[in-house]
């Protein structure tokens, strides 16, 4: 048997992608003949997505993208265009609305938090890294569900501190929250230590959540007392976790904010689809 590779795209997959590739504009409105003689072929979508999936796991610089995949300018000019056509974050929501109609989106107990990468090359939203002032960063914040399943994501140099990025995270949440209507349906904001203080409550309560701050001290002092409940902040770092798995996140190479962003929107929406496939079984 054949070894599936991690950047595979298997037919499932790529039935649910194919829709939302963006047309091209030449191909807009008419079928498009492409003249004898005329160049070289254009690339399939397939192949063009399936090399940027390859880019975004291993790691890789654009130039090094093996030949295998076609032409590595081409395949990153293809990329440029689809994320200013949206189609990457179209595609997370596409896969946070499958997913909320099988499992449901575990809105009750949100987490947040921000993590940061390298980001030696970058020539927007990076900064010092506070741990290293020699070198650049950058920092991604997340809001996840329940379960950790990613629904917004903030990005900002790395010496922003995470609670000065939360009213942003929170305000780009990518599919449309149930209304808060009274305690019954209350929503939590699950935080760490750093974010304790007025300001993150208040910035909480204007998104219309209910703040709930521990350090890891307070959540062992809380699972020892009550051995029944169920801890809340570790499903972010969980998430954390699994972007870093995308290697291209883990050390950035893109200089721009946009690009970066694409490529984070991308990784959120795999990680959608995996663990929809997963529930289907």
């Amino acid at each position: 048997m054949a070894q599936i590779k991690l950047w595979t795209i298997s037919d499932d997959l790529w039935s649910k992608v194919a829709p939302l590739i963006p047309v091209r504009k030449r191909e807009a409105g008419r079928k498009y003949q492409r003249k004898a003689g005329a160049g070289r072929k254009p690339m399939s979508s397939r192949q063009v997505f399936s090399a940027i999936v390859y880019l975004l796991r291993t790691g890789i610089q654009w130039r090094a993208l093996p030949r295998e995949f076609g032409s590595a300018s081409a395949v990153h000019q293809y990329f440029q265009n689809w994320y200013r056509a949206g189609f990457f974050q179209n595609l997370w929501q596409v896969g946070l609305a499958e997913y909320d109609g099988v499992q449901g989106i575990a809105w009750q107990w949100q987490a947040a938090d921000g993590a940061m990468g390298n980001a030696s090359l970058a020539t927007q939203c990076v900064g010092p890294n506070p741990t290293d002032p020699g070198k650049k960063g950058r920092k991604g914040s997340l809001l996840v569900d329940g379960r950790g399943l990613s629904l917004s994501i903030a990005v900002s140099g790395a010496n922003l501190h995470d609670s000065k990025l939360l009213d942003r995270t929170l305000a780009q949440v990518v599919v449309q929250r149930p209304e808060v209507t009274g305690w019954q349906n209350q929503q939590y904001l699950c935080l760490d230590a750093g974010y304790v203080g007025y300001p993150v409550s208040k910035i909480a309560r204007k998104h219309h959540y209910y703040p709930r701050m521990k350090s890891r001290a307070e959540e062992r002092l809380v699972k020892y007392r009550y051995p029944d409940s169920e801890p809340r902040r570790w499903v972010v770092e969980r998430s954390h976790s699994w972007l870093n798995r995308y290697r291209k996140l883990l050390v950035s190479f893109e200089k721009t904010e946009a690009s970066y962003t694409a490529l984070l929107q991308l990784a959120a929406a795999l990680i959608c689809w995996r663990q929809t496939v997963s529930i289907y079984g």
